[in-house]
């Protein structure tokens, strides 16, 4: 999911050959999690049909103020309709269009919308070279950028007319990441990159079996999720899970062992805001690991095992202005544990989890922290991991803010 997600969009498709892009465009928003609405011109129509923005829409879409052809028609209400939206965009944007805009010219549907929207109305111009450079144009380009609307600049590439030059409607793909990126610029994590570990890490003792502990990493995927969602670039090192991420914001490296974790995580820390080390890392391997699987030959393995690296302690002595984040989780001691684990470590805070509460720890969907900080600790309920990281980065929000 990205910024768009749940957003309310309001798509308004006027008559110009980009109108085919539309189709796409719908599709992109749909995936970004919106739910979309779309307005046609009647000349758009000669160009996409209703039926295909309504199927990938899932949503009626609107071109007059009532079906003419049944009597008992309702009324489509442009005013709710330009109320419902959190942004509308007008793609393509022909010049027409541009130029009833800017006057306030309300001739059909879609401009009766526009007049109505509260919203923020993004509009991509389309149309031949010619078109895109005299002076009317300009004129109307101007006005709508001082009416507040924000112009998605036209493109340079080849026309309908067989001409190349500047007037092209952009890519869906693009006008997606402009919108994205303006949507982007208040959140509380724009500008910020944040390095993040989760999972367990695998200790080899031969090529078919290794030392593990049973973390599933929902918790540190959850993280990266809405550290993303909150505008943060994000580096999440995973350990072995059956988990993914798919969000254009955050790097995905996977690892299996501690020292893989270790040396990703030293490399990327530099160049970071905030460490989270969500991770649940073995913190001892084999001493020595068999080259071929070893054997079933007596009543008993005896394994020797050594320290693995610990990845918070390294980076607690490189650390400078960066913020630090630990995870405890204890069965027993917890608090205490904690904060010597918090001060051994140079942490700015500490995320304490007890396997003796019900639904934490390891697996489930849920789970319950305190946050533990050198003078204060805070309490939070039960919750759903997705919450639970958003707890966690209002925290983090915070010390950034101090």
């Amino acid at each position: 999911m990205t910024v768009l997600n749940g957003k309310k969009v309001l798509l308004g498709v006027t008559g110009g050959i980009a109108a085919f892009k539309t189709a796409a465009l719908v599709r992109l928003f749909i995936k970004a999690g919106a739910n979309v609405k779309v307005v046609m011109t009647p000349a758009a129509k000669d160009f996409i049909t209703p039926l295909t923005l309504s199927t990938l829409s899932k949503n009626e879409v609107f071109s007059s103020f009532t079906d003419e052809e049944d009597e008992n028609a309702k009324w489509n209400n442009h005013v709710e309709l330009g109320l419902w939206a959190d942004f509308m965009l007008i793609a393509p944007a022909t010049a027409n269009t541009l130029s009833k805009m800017a006057s306030g010219n309300s001739d059909n549907f879609l401009l009766a919308t526009y007049l109505s929207a509260k919203c923020p109305v993004f509009f991509a111009p389309a149309m031949d070279l010619d078109m895109y450079k005299h002076p009317s144009t300009s004129k109307s380009l101007e006005s709508l950028n001082e009416y507040g609307n924000i112009m998605i600049p036209a493109e340079e590439g080849e026309l309908a007319s067989g001409l190349h030059g500047e007037g092209r409607m952009a890519e869906p793909e693009k006008i997606i990441d402009f919108i994205e990126n303006h949507f982007s610029e208040d959140l509380p994590l724009k500008g910020k990159k944040i390095l993040i570990t989760a999972g367990p890490t695998y200790e080899a003792i031969d090529p078919v079996r290794f030392i593990g502990n049973h973390s599933s990493g929902k918790m540190g995927y959850a993280i990266a999720r809405t550290a993303a969602e909150l505008g943060a670039e994000v580096i999440l090192i995973s350990g072995p899970t059956n988990l993914g991420l798919d969000h254009k914001s955050v790097e995905l490296i996977r690892v299996t062992s501690t020292h893989e974790m270790f040396v990703a995580a030293n490399s990327y820390f530099e160049d970071t805001d905030v460490f989270i080390g969500a991770a649940a890392v073995a913190d001892y391997r084999p001493k020595f690991v068999a080259d071929k699987k070893i054997k079933k030959s007596g009543d008993s393995l005896s394994l020797e095992l050594t320290k693995t690296e610990d990845i918070l302690a390294s980076l607690g002595e490189m650390k400078r202005n960066q913020k630090l984040i630990g995870f405890a989780l204890e069965t027993n001691n917890e608090e205490e544990n904690a904060r010597k684990k918090l001060k051994r470590k140079n942490l700015d805070f500490i995320v304490l989890n007890s396997l003796q509460d019900k639904g934490a720890g390891f697996k489930s969907e849920t789970n319950k922290i305190s946050i533990i900080y050198p003078d204060k600790k805070k309490d939070f309920d039960l919750k759903p991991k997705k919450e639970v990281a958003l707890d966690i980065l209002n925290e983090i929000i915070e010390l950034l803010n101090a």
